[in-house]
């Protein structure tokens, strides 16, 4: 495999396809590449973790996710200048390529480090590969901080907000359309509901030094029985990112708040779904070395990551990887060279000077 040459690299990943539940031939390729005398190597499923096991005084684990979303007419890598094109370049062969070349060459880092490559991010969370690790083999996940290499452009972005959906089922009594007064149509209650929702004021709450941004969406709304039924029943889904500062038990009970003055006694509101938030604990010695020896910009993560996963164990975690978080998953999806061998360098730094 390619080495030294973080460009042709990423290339090379990205040229091996890897759509979520396909990632078993990338992995059988960084588990042969990472066979070296510094590394404790171990496979659990089609997730794979590299560690070093040196005594040092703390653990920084570095993880990404090897899997992409289905190819859009760009399954295979194309250079031009300093673009690498390709599916999954941004999200995250280029931070793969970063780990790898890392585990491969920092034999004698001032900390101990995890490097996990895990399978499944981009699908359903029930399925991702950081849980069937915990599940059979939760001490390859011990550690001390964690940064994910997801694509941030080479800034900081600090913790995540949480995600939930919750479906609100309006009631009704169906009618002929023709008399629609011996009726009450369902859909047209959900009119209401779905004011209340477009006019919920958002916190933008600080956390940390670090402003995140909320916001209550509806993201699907269903109802109707026939063309001249007038519906019993009508539903939508609501989604809400809340900020870290806030527990999942306070953010379902904000949403329910503010569909209150729209629900009678036979509407119901049930949680969908439900992910946590992580706090951006930047005042580790560590996040607080990477950003203050790089200079690097830093900012809230607006979006959920797999740094929820850590934050919920103890673990502080932050998103640093290379490429641009806006254009992942877009048939155009590229990563700029700059942006790849800055992202190297400030963790080459970090984990061989700041212990």
């Amino acid at each position: 495999m390619i080495r030294g040459d973080l460009f042709a690299l990423t290339a090379a990943l990205v040229d091996i396809p890897s759509v979520s539940r396909e990632e078993g031939p990338l992995v059988d390729l960084l588990e042969q590449e990472l066979q070296l005398p510094h590394l404790t190597v171990d496979r659990v499923g089609d997730n794979l973790v590299a560690r070093t096991n040196l005594g040092r005084s703390r653990r920084l684990i570095l993880g990404g996710h090897t899997d992409t979303v289905p190819p859009a007419g760009n399954s295979a890598a194309v250079i031009e200048g300093d673009r690498i094109f390709g599916v999954g370049s941004t999200d995250m062969k280029g931070g793969l390529a970063v780990m790898l070349e890392l585990a491969r060459t920092v034999t004698e880092p001032a900390v101990d480090v995890t490097y996990v490559f895990y399978a499944r991010e981009e699908i359903a969370i029930i399925h991702n590969g950081l849980r069937e690790i915990e599940a059979e083999r939760p001490e390859l996940l011990e550690g001390d901080v964690a940064l994910l290499g997801e694509p941030t452009l080479g800034a900081v972005e600090a913790g995540c907000q949480g995600t939930m959906r919750l479906r609100v089922v309006m009631a009704g009594e169906r009618a002929h359309t023709a008399r629609p007064w011996m009726g009450t149509n369902a859909i047209h209650r959900l009119g209401r509901v779905i004011d209340l929702v477009a006019g919920a004021e958002n916190r933008t709450p600080m956390v940390e030094g670090c402003e995140y941004r909320e916001a209550l969406q509806v993201v699907d709304v269903r109802g109707g029985v026939a063309g001249n039924v007038v519906p019993d029943e009508a539903e939508i889904v609501v989604n809400h990112r809340y900020a870290p500062d806030r527990s999942p038990e306070e953010a379902e009970a904000h949403v329910r708040a503010v569909l209150a003055p729209a629900l009678g006694e036979h509407d119901r509101v049930e949680l969908v779904d439900v992910s946590p938030p992580a706090r951006p604990g930047l005042n580790d010695p560590l996040l607080a070395a990477l950003i203050e020896r790089n200079g690097l910009e830093v900012r809230a993560k607006l979006g959920w990551t797999d740094v929820a996963f850590f934050s919920e164990r103890g673990v502080p975690a932050s998103n640093f990887g290379p490429g641009d978080p806006t254009i992942a998953h877009t048939a155009g999806e590229y990563l700029e060279r700059e942006s790849l061998e800055s992202t190297f360098a400030a963790l080459r730094d970090l984990i061989r000077v700041c212990a």
